[in-house]
């Protein structure tokens, strides 16, 4: 940053002058003491320059057209010609040299940067549509000047703001023993996908990034704190002040990235918004506890993500600590340890004490150097959001991943569909930083909004093309919301088998065990044309909210076996685009999923809920039996329908309605919000707190 007056002594110029350049280019200053940011400075060196070229131009072309209308041919005098092009050259060569110095102190690290889209090969020139001739001199290395009068020569007249032709443009190229060629455009407005294709000389080693999951007070949180505190208190003095929820540690000179996440869910939300963070995922388990649900969750959630899997049993001092069966146990879920002929390393640590950690963090150092991480610090940074807040005085304050390229303050950067220019960034210490290569994490400002965790960002050359490009996802964020694009359903499964997916994802919730391993050897035994199914997850209770992000992450297909959502789990589904399939008989399962991956499904009665009834008493009738005096929560419940109980989230029993009853009347139905007493037909084990579901079958085309 410079103000006028410092800027206008740079050039020789009168800030007078200054000031009409920045009013002729829109740029806000109107007082010598206003600042002026480096964008500004690079377009007011650009007009200056581009006035020089100008004025000179004009002079020899005022004489040159005289000539030619006069002569009605061409006729110069060589020698005064040369004398002529060369004391311009060397004017204009002395004038771009002063202003590249100055800007070479100024914006060193932008030297560094490189195109999204790199040119590797000297001799070839970039030609974009609608190319000016300045731009297109600057593309080639030399002055506009130059080009203008060769073109002149050629009997082409034109000034440093006409646009050139890409045939005219060729011809200037062979000129210089360079080739030219069209630029290809791509996408860039969708980043997320935009592939970035780096030369291996470029590629250089990054840290690894690493998560911590696991099931509840089985020490993540303890290691996390023990792992930062005991790092940083080797290498500083007085302590830390986590910042940011990601930091950097040092082991043997190399450094390693750790992310916390709030939770199993959480994660799975970023993976499902397309934001693969993590490079290993530790599993840890208390050696006194063992393999609990979240511990399951934990596992069934870093396989989805395709990570190498480190796992450390904790709590090594307790007296009941018994690492063997953890082992046992995580055994069956394919973690099988290292000695014990598998390929998943084992740490035994002391979360509290740090014992055993050494070992961990040079383990994740040796899964890194097998896996060879790297990424290429000289381009425009591109990675993803780990978290953001609202500051009330400092507005968006965003934690974001590096996982390419370099970020430095004053990039301007587009972050899922907001924009804005690199106003701070602190470390995981808090503490002030001017850039930050791959895998490091940083605490950013500047944005107009709050970004969403798992939001990708990326930063561009300049503030105006980062405030288009965010504009344009907005607009399409808004179009694929419209569209509600989902998850893979069983339905549309045949079209993609034929584009050529291998493997279909698929979740199953049962009311018991063995309905479950029923349900998933079953499944697995399917093949079609060389496309099986590929169970994510296998387990017992009713579907939840973790199973449909899991579902969203993975696309894959939801398969209830005896067990029934809640509405706000449909509809969260829904919202999600994630298919639920429920079943009750094991062949149907089979049956229909070989059907979808043959793509022979055919019309097939589906089911209409009709409502739901909560049950509020019991009333117990010699001649009837048990009544169960409900209250309607949903929809309406008919005399006629199907009706299954559901306790717990479990389907009890599947049957009919056998009476409906509004007061001391039989009727045909009761609505959403009254109380009725209903009978299921040949059965009486009902309880204060089950839900009736009623229902229809309904003859749909698929």
């Amino acid at each position: 940053m410079m103000s006028v007056e410092e800027y206008a002594l740079d050039v020789n110029k009168t800030i007078d002058e200054i000031l009409k350049y920045c009013k002729r280019l829109g740029i806000q200053a109107t007082t010598k003491e206003d600042l002026l940011d480096e964008e500004a400075i690079t377009e007011l060196d650009s007009e200056i320059a581009n006035e020089v070229d100008e004025k000179q131009l004009e002079e020899e072309l005022e004489d040159r057209v005289e000539e030619m209308i006069l002569e009605e041919k061409i006729n110069v005098d060589n020698t005064v010609k040369k004398q002529k092009l060369n004391k311009k050259k060397d004017l204009q060569a002395n004038k771009k040299k002063e202003f590249a110095n100055k800007k070479k102190q100024m914006y060193k690290h932008k030297e560094k940067l490189i195109s999204n889209t790199p040119m590797t090969n000297d001799k070839v020139v970039l030609y974009k549509e609608g190319m000016t001739i300045g731009e297109f001199a600057k593309a080639m290395g030399i002055t506009a000047s130059e080009l203008i009068k060769k073109l002149f020569l050629q009997g082409i007249m034109v000034t440093i703001n006409n646009p050139i032709s890409f045939e005219n443009a060729e011809i200037l190229a062979l000129d210089y023993d360079k080739e030219l060629k069209r630029e290809e455009h791509a996408d860039i407005t969708n980043f997320e996908e935009y592939e970035i294709v780096d030369d291996p000389k470029d590629l250089v080693e990054r840290p690894p990034v690493v998560t911590i999951m696991g099931h509840v007070d089985h020490g993540k949180t303890t290691l996390l704190d023990t792992i930062r505190t005991s790092n940083v208190a080797a290498g500083e003095a007085g302590g830390i002040t986590q910042a940011i929820s990601a930091y950097q540690v040092v082991q043997h000179g190399k450094k390693i990235t750790f992310i916390d996440t709030p939770g199993h869910a959480a994660f799975t939300e970023m993976r499902a918004r397309g934001a693969q963070i993590t490079d290993i995922i530790i599993i840890i388990v208390a050696a006194d506890d063992g393999v609990m649900p979240q511990t399951k969750e934990a596992i069934d959630h870093a396989k989805a993500a395709n990570v190498p899997i480190i796992v450390a049993i904790n709590k090594m001092d307790k007296p009941g600590a018994n690492p063997e069966r953890i082992m046992t146990e995580l055994v069956e879920y394919g973690l099988t340890p290292e000695e014990w002929g598998g390929d998943t390393l084992y740490n035994k640590i002391v979360a509290t004490t740090g014992e055993g950690v050494e070992e961990l963090l040079d383990n994740i150092l040796l899964i890194a150097e097998m896996q060879e991480y790297k990424a290429n610090p000289n381009r425009y940074a591109l990675g993803t959001v780990v978290e953001a807040s609202l500051d009330k005085h400092l507005g968006p304050v965003v934690t974001l991943l590096i996982q390419n390229g370099t970020l430095r303050l004053g990039d301007p950067v587009v972050v899922g569909t907001t924009f804005g220019k690199i106003r701070t960034m602190k470390n995981d210490r808090g503490e002030d930083i001017t850039e930050a290569d791959p895998s490091y994490p940083v605490a950013i400002t500047g944005l107009n909004e709050t970004p969403t965790a798992g939001d990708k960002f990326m930063a561009f050359e300049s503030e105006k093309q980062a405030r288009s490009i965010a504009e344009q996802r907005k607009i399409q964020a808004k179009a694929r919301e419209n569209a509600s694009k989902g998850a893979v359903t069983l339905d549309d499964l045949f079209s993609k088998i034929q584009s050529g997916i291998k493997e279909i994802n698929v979740l199953i919730k049962a009311d018991v065990n063995g309905s479950a391993e029923a349900v998933k050897n079953s499944l697995e035994k399917l093949a079609v044309e060389d496309v099986r199914v590929k169970v994510l997850r296998s387990s017992v209770g009713g579907i939840t909210e973790s199973d449909i992000i899991l579902a969203k992450a993975s696309d894959a297909i939801i398969i209830g076996f005896n067990v029934r959502p809640s509405n706000a789990i449909k509809d969260y589904a829904k919202e999600q685009g994630v298919d639920i399939r429920l079943y009750n008989i094991i062949y149907k399962v089979v049956e229909e999923m070989e059907a979808a991956m043959k793509g022979l499904l055919e019309p097939v009665y589906e089911e209409k809920v009709l409502g739901t009834a909560d049950i509020k008493q019991i009333f117990k009738f010699s001649k009837v039996g048990l009544i169960a005096g409900s209250y309607v929560t949903d929809g309406v419940i008919t005399r006629d329908a199907k009706a299954r109980l559901i306790r717990d989230g479990i389907v009890i029993y599947d049957g009919n309605i056998g009476s409906l009853q509004r007061e001391k009347d039989s009727v045909k139905e009761v609505k959403k919000g009254l109380e009725c007493g209903i009978t299921i037909e040949n059965f009486n084990d009902i309880k204060v707190g089950d839900t009736i579901e009623a229902y229809e079958m309904v003859e749909v085309e698929r």
